[in-house]
């Protein structure tokens, strides 16, 4: 409902034109049904499991001012990137030079993109000649060439990193433009998958182009664009009205990356949040220069950051479109970590930018503790491989984000081996993988006792073993954590912190641990172990329920010598019950150190 009561579309005329309501709802609907129209053909159409099972893309229209109108919600982390990408790349190229059927494909990180992988292919939409909008579709690649297979590798320029497209016409009246395709899928290892997902993409675009035709036609261009202002207007005012909701004040912390890939030295990172009245403003003064590393976050990456982080704040049913992200005022100077400029990396530049939604949460926990979570995994978490069938020399790639532990709440635990923040990629099932590429997922698990302890807890993070049995291969960690877990908030602990190893299970060999970042040459009969760290806890640990430590204890999640150091729970291992007199005991105990302390 609007904020002052009203039917979202009476409150005025829209240039001399009366709204209904009710129509204006079917509009609204029938423009987020485009978008996700868009996604279910790129799901349906793709070849790669990071598309088409974990759904490592989103999909938009925008109007013909290159205003972002309605969005997919497959992977909030690239909408963010969505719009300042499409206005600078129609700029660039000229609108004028675009005919109905034309399609570009762009992924330039310095002109609003993100990293190389996430490649982004678009196209005017016509009705009769006349332009209505731009559909735009992006999609993370398993590869795009670069100087290691999945194309994430730790680098410290963005030529080592893969193929930089600007825009560039794929595309053509309706038709592919093959040179231009053949030269791309020359950069990249998997082309039969990479194929597959251009094509599925160029099929979304298609199909919400057709879409869009059809609400002109059904409605004309000019009730058409006047539905589309009121959506944008309402939007506007309700995005006002939720920021006037946020207590005024300057919301500010620290934090860091725990590694870079080059330097032992950790990235720095500071925000300052201001909002006042209807109006937040973001400020990443402060922040490490950039490096020669792969840890530079994009200025539309941080933008996307920010405006996850406050939609998170708002309504559920809160529309996101430009009357959302007009709101958003952002400083994050050039030639920074939150901002790279040419010729940085990028490639882990989504690690940083998870660690600053984690950031913006843990600020404005002191304002709104019962809205906020305690801190998550809060890394990309990138795991690639590539190696070739010998059977039929194809190359494969394959790349997957894992997921970890999710922060404790005011109300709740955090819940275990789940993506976090804008990350809303499912997990690759065993099956698949198994099924597409010749190793072995030889070990998928919770972690136990990796929570962060708490009258809530942290969710467990997640142990996923890759192992190659009978052929070489190539292996890409580009992840974080491995210093320190995510820490907790109001007396929680932190989590356990993230692990990557070499063979972890050789009795003949000492485990070899590796960095977040690094590339890994692999002979056959090798594994590799990513371990995810756990969630921060909320409130002090002896403040938990009893009752909901003996459950994590038969549920195999804490053991009962962690239930007792750290809950004060002492539980009977024969019989599985409380002791509640020693319990009391220990508690007190906990108690009178903490009070030293």
């Amino acid at each position: 409902m609007a904020s002052n009561g009203e039917s979202p579309a009476t409150d005025g005329a829209q240039g001399g034109m009366r709204i209904d309501p009710i129509q204006f709802e079917v509009v609204r609907s029938a423009l987020t049904q485009v978008a996700e129209e868009m996604a279910a053909a790129l799901r349906r159409s793709a070849y790669s499991t990071n598309v088409k099972t974990r759904q490592d893309f989103s999909c938009a229209f925008f109007d013909r001012d290159c205003r972002p109108i309605s969005q997919a919600f497959t992977q909030p982390v690239h909408l963010g990137s969505f719009v300042e990408l499409i206005p600078t790349s129609v700029k660039t190229y000229g609108a004028e030079n675009l005919e109905p059927g034309d399609m570009l494909v762009v992924n330039n990180p310095f002109g609003g993109g993100s990293h190389l992988n996430d490649v982004t292919v678009f196209g005017p939409v016509h009705h009769n000649g006349e332009l209505v909008g731009y559909v735009a579709s992006l999609a993370h690649h398993v590869d795009v060439g670069g100087g290691a297979p999945a194309s994430i590798g730790p680098f410290q320029e963005i030529f080592q990193e893969g193929v930089i497209i600007p825009p560039v016409k794929l595309v053509k009246r309706g038709e592919m433009n093959e040179d231009v395709f053949k030269l791309l899928l020359s950069q990249i290892r998997s082309k039969r998958v990479t194929t597959g997902d251009f094509r599925a993409q160029v099929a979304a675009n298609t199909v919400g182009a057709r879409r869009l035709v059809d609400l002109v036609e059904k409605y004309g261009i000019a009730d058409f664009d006047q539905y589309v202002a009121a959506v944008v207007d309402y939007t506007d005012r309700r995005t006002r009205a939720e920021i006037a909701d946020i207590p005024d004040g300057v919301y500010g912390t620290e934090g860091f990356l725990d590694y870079d890939g080059f330097s032992d030295k950790v990235v720095n990172l500071k925000v300052e949040i201001t909002v006042e009245g209807e109006s937040v403003f973001f400020d990443f003064y402060g922040c490490d220069a950039q490096r020669r590393a792969p840890v530079n976050s994009t200025k539309a990456m941080t933008f996307s950051a920010c405006a996850y982080a406050l939609r998170a704040l708002m309504a559920p049913d809160m529309p996101v479109n430009d009357g959302f992200y007009r709101h958003i005022k952002m400083n994050a100077k050039p030639g920074t970590v939150v901002h790279a400029i040419h010729p940085a990396p990028v490639v882990g530049g989504w690690e940083t930018q998870v660690r600053i939604n984690d950031m913006l949460f843990k600020a404005f926990s002191t304002g709104m503790p019962e809205k906020v979570a305690s801190s998550t995994k809060a890394m990309m978490a990138q795991a690639g491989f590539g190696i070739i069938d010998r059977e039929n020399g194809e190359y494969h790639c394959n790349y997957e984000a894992l997921a970890g532990g999710y922060g404790a709440r005011a109300t709740s635990d955090g819940p275990d081996a789940v993506q976090q923040h804008g990350q809303n990629t499912e997990n690759a099932p065993v099956e698949e993988v198994e099924s597409h590429f010749p190793m072995r997922v030889s070990r998928l698990s919770l972690i136990e006792d990796s929570e962060g302890p708490g009258k809530f807890r942290g969710g467990l993070g997640m142990r996923r073993d890759y192992h190659f049995p009978d052929d070489p291969a190539t292996f890409t960690v580009l992840s974080d954590r491995d210093i320190q877990g995510p820490q907790g908030i109001f007396g929680g602990m932190a989590g356990r912190k993230a692990f990557y190893i070499l063979n972890p299970d050789d009795p003949e060999q000492e485990t070899n641990e590796l960095t977040s970042k690094c590339v890994v040459e692999l002979k056959p009969g090798d594994t590799v172990s990513f371990q995810t760290p756990g969630g921060g806890g909320y409130g002090p640990p002896i403040e938990r329920d009893p009752e909901a430590v003996l459950k994590d204890v038969i549920g195999e999640k804490i053991n009962h010598q962690r239930a007792k150091d750290l809950y004060g729970v002492v539980i009977d291992p024969d019989t599985n019950t409380i002791d509640h007199s020693a319990t009391n005991e220990s508690r007190q105990k906990l108690t009178s150190s903490r009070n030293e302390n």
